[in-house]
């Protein structure tokens, strides 16, 4: 009955009507961090700083459909001012049947930006700077999502002229007249429901292109 309960709740809260809705929200939730999940983090996504805590952040358990048509189970670090967003925006992907590889936390990558993007996983935080630059990013605070980070990738011009793209091995994809799977564009499913949840798109910036990328200004 209180899980029952629980999810009416979850529903009603991420604008969802749980009369008209799939009962796949089993696979969806938001709690504190657990201890376990504390301890991974130690070292590789967080890193002792003045400027968000343990208890700013949310662990969510997620479901996301392949490019395959298969279902997954994954899980996300995130700060709690989105939280209930990020539930609302991929249970919506989730009944849509929006292809997502896969999502894992960063530190099943050791914080590896590059190699976590080479494997075209999805994530929040970690607290680490801009590429390139020395201010903290927004995933340091848990407010930017990468989306199928392969297909989507970061391309920015050097100082010296040459592009520089992330991960290395997406410049197929920086292409974006082309078609191919996982492509995040202007007005799809994806770019439509982060948008409506008050996120900024990296692939709409001028002086650089950040395709996979979606951050929240509180």
């Amino acid at each position: 009955m209180r899980a029952a309960l629980l999810t009416t709740v979850l529903f009603w809260l991420c604008g969802i009507n749980p009369a008209q809705s799939q009962d796949f929200s089993a696979g969806f939730s938001i709690q504190e961090i657990p201890d376990s999940i504390w301890q991974k983090m130690q070292g590789k996504t967080y890193q002792p700083n003045d400027v968000i805590g343990r208890s700013d952040l949310r662990y969510l358990k997620l479901m996301h459909w392949d490019y395959d048509g298969k279902t997954h189970h994954g899980e996300m670090v995130c700060n709690r001012l989105i939280a209930q967003k990020l539930i609302r925006i991929f249970m919506e992907l989730y009944r849509q049947h929006y292809p997502i590889q896969r999502i894992r936390l960063a530190d099943d990558y050791d914080a590896d930006d590059e190699r976590q993007m080479r494997d075209n996983n999805t994530s929040c935080f970690c607290y680490r700077t801009v590429s390139g630059r020395k201010h903290l990013s927004y995933h340091a605070r848990g407010l930017a999502v990468d989306i199928n980070t392969l297909y989507n990738p970061y391309v920015r011009t050097g100082k010296d002229g040459k592009q520089i793209v992330e991960p290395a091995t997406a410049i197929p994809y920086c292409d974006r007249s082309k078609d191919f799977k996982f492509k995040i564009v202007k007005g799809d499913l994806c770019h439509k429901l982060f948008l409506q949840n008050g996120f900024i798109w990296g692939g709409s910036w001028r002086t650089m292109k950040d395709y996979q990328h979606f951050e929240y200004h509180p």
